[in-house]
């Protein structure tokens, strides 16, 4: 199934710094891709990256947006990024109070 394109979806985005996290929150906010980006510090990253396991300190961005901006998002990102293949995982908000829904959705709508 697939999601309408006002469906309220949070993005997790990784980043290797605190600099880097705040560069990609102000460029979504600014650009109208993301209504709001949260930045969670201090995490650690166990993957396998080219066949050898890593641990990695990073710093989390959840950015807020509808579905329709998540291609958009994903394109900007990754022209900034410094990782070769940055995590960018959207999921669905399934419940949220209808104030915050309305502030989110004219967030993220072009004027």
């Amino acid at each position: 199934m697939t999601a309408a394109p006002d469906q309220p979806i949070a993005v997790f985005i990784t980043a290797p710094s605190k600099e880097e996290a705040s560069r990609l929150a102000d460029l979504l906010v600014e650009r109208k891709l993301a209504a709001c980006v949260q930045i969670l510090p201090a995490m650690e990253s166990v993957y396998r990256w080219q066949g050898k396991l890593e641990r990695q300190k990073e710093i989390l961005l959840i950015a807020k947006t509808v579905n329709s901006k998540f291609a958009e998002l994903e394109r900007e990102v990754r022209a900034v990024h410094s990782y070769e293949t940055p995590e960018i995982v959207a999921v669905p908000l399934t419940a949220l109070s209808e104030p915050y829904r309305q502030w989110l959705e004219a967030s993220v709508t072009s004027e």
